[in-house]
């Protein structure tokens, strides 16, 4: 039998209402912050990835996903969706409109080849927004904010922001110095990774998991020591408007991020769930005011972050928090006989297209093994169908859960539905 390939998984039932629960409110939420959509190629020019992710990150050194086309052109599945729409912010040439900053949200598959555990896959789901054309620090208490006030609406409690700052080139620079000096002396008390880092990036030894807890790690210098006025002002104006929205965090100095992209401000958005474990981070991001240019764009700045939709639903989970909507339907309509099926599929039909859900008998059943299936659908009403109504254009309907009839002529059955159920 052949399976699906390691790292994968199949959407349906419960778990697919849940996946649609959360697209809906999330296109909600975005219409509420004035963003606009975006839908990038699932599969880049590997340079992409490269210039955009950073040739030291993780992702693009060990987990993606690359092959040569029949064009013999090096393409990768895309590991993350920010380059993706700075490279489509690019091309079409967003950054000369009328309308700035371009806001814009994303959602869709992303690839990564790494080991498959509790809400990680290979193929997982991201949905992210990307903000260019401002460098005013309110933007980025902005996007903080958007996955913040998503998990609340969904009901995750103590929702908290770590931040930090990564300064601009000058002070990134600074302490860059400052690491190798440090880190210098404890090369061989590190990890291999680390010791690649510490010549490539070696901000990125702190973004470590195997080393996490060693005491190098602990007494390495603080970015917040190294940061230029300019920085720090940029810093300190992105918590205060934090404060002025009431959204709670912490400075964490820990806080990097494993992109090579990002300058000023990263965070990471977390919640206390119950049960998680000690990683109960949900969201994450920051703004990289050089990424734009790096591709090949003009000197743009930008902030956004991502979060994945799969470990988002196994926090749900753990916490016993229900977002599948009452999905019964409004109308079942049964045939008394294979006679009545075109009848009842016109009335299907007319029942649908006036915005009510509504089903049918496809399997021929008998009147009680119809009347489970009704059941086992929530329908709200039923309307039986034999050669009286047809004849007739009067039709009885059923209330299911008062379990009164009602003779309605077919002409008025849409009145009679809009009175009684409430519809989109």
């Amino acid at each position: 039998m052949i399976q699906k390939p390691k790292g994968t998984y199949d959407v349906y039932g419960d778990y697919g209402k849940k996946i649609l629960y959360l697209e809906d409110l999330l296109q909600v939420l975005m219409e509420k912050y004035n963003y606009e959509f975006v839908r990038t190629p699932i599969f880049e020019a590997s340079e992409l990835f490269h210039r955009g992710v950073g040739e030291t990150s993780d992702i693009v050194t060990k987990e993606t996903y690359d092959f040569i086309d029949r064009g013999e052109r090096n393409m990768t599945l895309r590991p993350e969706g920010t380059a993706g729409v700075v490279r489509s912010f690019i091309e079409n040439k967003m950054y000369g409109r009328a309308e700035q900053p371009v806001k814009t949200w994303y959602y869709g598959p992303m690839y990564r080849y790494e080991r498959p555990q509790s809400g990680r896959f290979r193929e997982f789901y991201q949905f992210g927004v990307e903000v260019f054309g401002t460098e005013n620090p309110l933007m980025d208490a902005e996007v903080i904010s958007i996955p913040v006030r998503f998990y609340q609406l969904l009901g995750l409690k103590n929702i908290k922001v770590n931040i930090n700052s990564l300064g601009d080139s000058e002070s990134r620079e600074n302490y860059r110095k400052a690491l190798v000096e440090y880190f210098k002396p404890y090369l061989n008390e590190l990890c291999e990774d680390c010791k690649n880092r510490f010549y490539k990036n070696p901000l990125r030894i702190l973004d470590c998991k195997v080393d996490a807890k060693n005491p190098i790690m602990e007494n390495a210098p603080k970015m917040i020591d190294y940061l230029n006025d300019v920085s720090k002002k940029h810093f300190e104006d992105v918590q205060s408007y934090l404060k002025a929205m009431n959204i709670e965090f912490v400075v964490n100095p820990k806080i990097v991020r494993g992109l090579d992209y990002y300058t000023h401000t990263v965070f990471e958005v977390e919640a206390s769930v119950e049960g998680f474990g000690s990683q109960n981070v949900l969201g994450a991001g920051g703004r990289y005011n050089n990424l734009v240019s790096s591709i090949g764009g003009p000197d743009t700045p930008g902030v956004g972050f991502a979060l994945g939709l799969e470990r988002l639903i196994t926090a749900l989970d753990f916490e016993k928090i229900n977002i599948i909507e009452d999905n019964h339907i409004d109308v079942y309509v049964i045939p008394m006989s294979e006679q009545e099926n075109n009848y009842c599929i016109n009335l299907v039909d007319t029942i649908r297209m006036n915005g009510f859900s509504c089903d049918t008998d496809y399997l021929t059943r008998n009147l009680k093994s119809n009347f489970k299936q009704s059941e086992r659908l929530g329908a709200k009403f039923i309307i039986i169908v034999g050669e009286v109504e047809t004849n007739t254009n009067v039709l009885t309907v059923k209330d299911n859960s008062t379990k009164e009839e009602f003779k309605i002529d077919k002409g008025e059955l849409v009145d009679f539905l809009d009175s009684r159920i409430e519809h989109e």
